[in-house]
């Protein structure tokens, strides 16, 4: 039974080799800095207009944080051609949809229209770019909305703060150290004069990558990206000089507390490298192996088996300048913080010492091969790969071969990695405790 297993599990390999096609495009500067990438699929008639940003959370002035994302929120105000509130109106009345995010490292807005909505997409996100309208009317709107945000997801959320202590403590001198929503306190404390000269600084065309995927002409949509952005003046040049880390050397030992909580939380987490480098593809590697899915090793021991944890788990955090490796779980009934420390230390030294099995790895090799084929399963999803990967990794070609640097990783390589970053010496362990545990 354990041969057919076997067999099957590599034809089911092979299979999302198989279909996994290859995704076209054609990338190219702007006189302006402006980065474009073109992705044609006539096989359904829908377009994404999608624009990134390089700018996050940790460009921010440390008394100013939370502006990028307080931006992803005011640029959809309103331009001088769009009137305030109506650009939600425009969009959907047209048959689109649209969206933006913020992390640390970039901002990203997009519209999904009909193809023959393709012109009205780039047009918005070209006024967005040349005629946003930054008013204190705007930004007072807004402040409000990011406070209520913060509100449901941060403040009144269970463990919604928690990834804001494992940066806290893990990054003493890098920007990573704050959080991407920031302090209310510096955005109530914020001129205008100050949100008008962030966007001058970072929404400019030199900071930006345009993508336009799918049911395209693509002649005519080059002529409207001349005609829309082409005009827009370049901006002065970022220059990003952030300062490094010095190295974890012994264990650093915290405590935060939840009053949305009633169980508490162990996280034991690893500063860890750019998401660039090759060691976070084989983390990323580890965390499939150590926690996705009910059979996972972390999941299977302490929660099936052992019954000692209500969840358990592993996450590679990643991101362009540094990463977190962050293992975790939540105990059930008597058992202790300390316990569940010790059983996952000892799961973490079985990758160390010893490689993992043939089948274990063969089942996360398809796992990611079929994770793959799923982020190109869409022109929505397709535009977003291609403006990451050219703007956080410097390759857009990684939309296609990003696969292989997973394939090509070894067992041997997952215990050396696992010994280079997972080791005690080199962590936080955060109680994350409810509020009452205080007093």
């Amino acid at each position: 039974m354990k041969t057919y297993l076997c067999v099957f599990s590599c034809l089911l390999g092979s299979v999302f080799a198989v279909s996994a096609q290859e995704v076209k495009f054609e990338e190219y500067d702007l006189d302006n800095g402006m980065h474009v990438i073109l992705h044609q699929d006539n096989t359904a008639p829908v377009v994404t207009t999608s624009v990134m940003y390089h700018v996050g959370a940790k460009d921010e002035n440390p008394e100013r944080t939370g502006f990028a994302h307080f931006f992803e929120h005011l640029l959809f105000e309103g331009t001088v051609n769009i009137p305030k509130g109506e650009w939600f109106t425009i969009v959907t009345s047209n048959g689109g949809s649209n969206n933006a995010n913020t992390t640390d490292d970039r901002t990203y807005y997009y519209e999904v229209f009909p193809s023959n909505n393709v012109e009205l997409g780039i047009w918005m996100e070209s006024e967005r770019l040349l005629h946003p309208v930054i008013n204190q009317e705007g930004v007072d709107t807004q402040n409000e909305v990011v406070k209520e945000e913060k509100r449901l997801r941060v403040d009144n959320s269970p463990y919604g703060k928690f990834l804001e202590n494992v940066k806290l403590h893990m990054f003493k001198k890098h920007p990573y150290k704050g959080t991407t929503i920031g302090k209310m306190e510096h955005l109530d404390a914020a001129t205008l004069e100050e949100f008008q000269a962030f966007n001058k600084k970072y929404y400019v065309p030199n900071n930006a990558t345009l993508v336009i995927a799918g049911d395209i002409d693509v002649p005519a949509v080059k002529k409207m990206i001349e005609d829309y952005f082409g005009p827009i003046p370049r901006g002065e040049d970022i220059v990003r000089d952030f300062p490094k880390e010095d190295p974890i050397t012994e264990p650093i030992r915290a405590k935060a507390y939840d009053a949305n909580i009633q169980i508490p939380a162990i996280m034991a987490a690893y500063r860890t490298s750019s998401f660039k480098d090759r060691d976070s593809y084989v983390l990323d590697m580890v965390s499939t192996y150590l926690s996705d899915g009910k059979t996972s090793k972390l999941y299977k021991k302490l929660v099936d088996d052992k019954k000692i944890a209500l969840q358990a788990g592993a996450i590679n955090l990643s991101q362009e300048d540094y990463g977190m490796y962050i293992l975790f779980g939540l105990p059930l009934g008597d058992t202790s913080l300390d316990t569940l420390v010790e059983e996952m230390d000892e799961e973490i030294e079985k990758l160390k010492s010893e490689l993992i099995s043939e089948r274990d790895y063969q089942k996360i090799q398809n796992k990611f091969e079929n994770d793959f084929v799923s982020s190109n399963s869409s022109v929505e999803g397709i535009a977003n790969s291609l403006a990451r990967y050219h703007m956080l990794y410097g390759d857009t070609n990684l939309i296609n071969n990003q696969i292989d640097i997973y394939r090509s990783i070894t067992r041997e390589e997952i215990k050396a990695v696992a010994n280079k970053y997972l080791n005690a010496d080199q962590r936080l362990l955060l109680e994350y405790l409810p509020e009452s545990a205080q007093e």
